[in-house]
């Protein structure tokens, strides 16, 4: 039903979002380059201390775990920046909304919020969307707190309540969200999620069917405060046809013909830098973040349909790497260790490969070794420049994760 290119992208999700207060447009851009490592850390502060963020003040705690290189991304705001490649996928996903749904009087049925904060609370992010306390996905080692009680986004979904709430039945939301994750060509700390979400009355979803007005929403079972009761087959199966028909037209508005004929199947993704990587053949997410025009004149188009295939930048050579340590007996995080060097190294790092496991026959002690691969994007790197960001990715390794160091 999909073209291939559609399993090339991540995962599928549909919820609802809150209109929020816009984010500062204003932002101190740092320049790509060498980093002492403690400094960078320093938006981590100890308890009692203070980051200012968006024109507001959080204290820290002990699960305050941001970096400057992750708060120098917040306010950037690529979607919205006029004929970022981003920005392009998002207008045309917009586009084709306004013209496809419309409203009783004309109007665009789903309406479109691209400038919520990405600063949420705990709650929004988990229990609005009924996480358990318990669930892995709010581990530290995976999500950027400010504090026990505030985040960053995780999701644009962390707005959903609030505007199901608000009685909302049809949009979409596009935001910048913030996960720690492994690096490589394919994973950032900060990518784009545009998410929608439609809701139907039972007259809505049952007109035109035969019969459609002895058709049911829901089966005769209990509601409790968090859940409705449990939705009847011929619903469900009416709002899962909806949804695949919904989002088989943006593939096809977007990609072309699926050419799949006799094949089935179903996946889909709305990560705009998937998207883009696919429809422009952007091969480094990390491209989305520079500012050289190089890059961004290849999408100044005048109609924002107009095929555009990405030039690649002269490809600067690669230089490598190893890390080897101990890792200490407990509370030792591989994301940490990914968020380390992003932070030390910035993007010049390329990718971070975990190469060799060892454990020692009689201490039961483990130890990782990892390669670095480090490029610039637009200049060679020498091995002496880089010799000093690896230098300072040991030490805070050890300062910082409690390792102890094989180097």
């Amino acid at each position: 039903m999909v073209c291939s290119a559609l399993r090339r992208v991540a995962h599928l999700r549909v919820y609802l979002v809150r209109k929020a207060s816009g984010v500062s447009r204003g932002h101190q851009h740092q320049a790509l380059g060498l980093r002492p490592a403690a400094s960078e850390f320093a938006a981590r502060g100890a308890p009692g201390s203070v980051v200012e963020l968006l024109g507001k003040s959080y204290p820290q705690d002990d699960y305050s775990n941001l970096s400057r290189k992750v708060l120098s991304r917040v306010g950037r705001n690529l979607h919205n920046q006029q004929h970022h490649p981003l920005w392009l996928i998002k207008e045309r996903v917009k586009e084709h909304f306004y013209k496809q749904y419309v409203g009783r009087f004309g109007t665009p049925l789903f309406s479109v919020y691209d400038d919520l904060s990405p600063v949420v609370t705990t709650w929004q992010n988990f229990d609005s969307l009924l996480i358990p306390a318990d669930h892995p996905s709010r581990k530290k080692g995976d999500n950027y707190y400010l504090n026990r009680t505030h985040m960053l986004r995780a999701h644009t979904s962390a707005h959903q309540w609030d505007l199901l709430h608000a009685g909302l039945d049809a949009f979409l939301v596009v935001g910048d969200v913030y996960r720690r994750d492994q690096i490589d060509s394919q994973h950032y700390p900060v990518f784009h999620q545009l998410e929608a979400v439609r809701l139907f009355s039972k007259h809505e979803l049952f007109a035109g069917i035969k019969d459609g007005e002895s058709l049911q929403l829901f089966e005769q079972s209990s509601r409790s405060a968090h859940k409705q009761e449990t939705h009847t087959m011929e619903a469900v199966k009416l709002v899962e046809f909806d949804l695949k028909q919904t989002l088989t037209r943006l593939v096809t508005h977007l990609f072309g013909d699926a050419g799949a004929q006799d094949r089935i199947g179903w996946a889909f993704g709305l990560g705009l830098e998937r998207l883009a990587m696919i429809l422009y053949d952007i091969p480094d997410i990390r491209l989305f973040w520079s500012e050289d025009d190089r890059f961004l004149k290849q999408f100044r188009v005048s109609d924002i349909s107009q095929k555009v295939k990405f030039q690649p930048l002269s490809k600067y050579p690669a230089v490598i790497n190893d890390i080897s340590f101990w890792l200490p007996s407990e509370n030792y995080s591989e994301n940490d260790f990914y968020d380390l060097v992003r932070t030390i190294g910035g993007d010049l790092v390329e990718k971070v490969d975990l190469i060799d496991k060892f454990e020692h026959p009689k201490t039961h002690r483990t130890s990782h070794c990892y390669r670095i691969t480090y490029r610039h994007m637009e200049r060679t790197l020498s091995q002496s420049e880089v010799r000093h960001v690896h230098q300072a990715v040991q030490e805070a390794a050890v300062q910082l994760l409690g390792v102890e160091g094989r180097f």
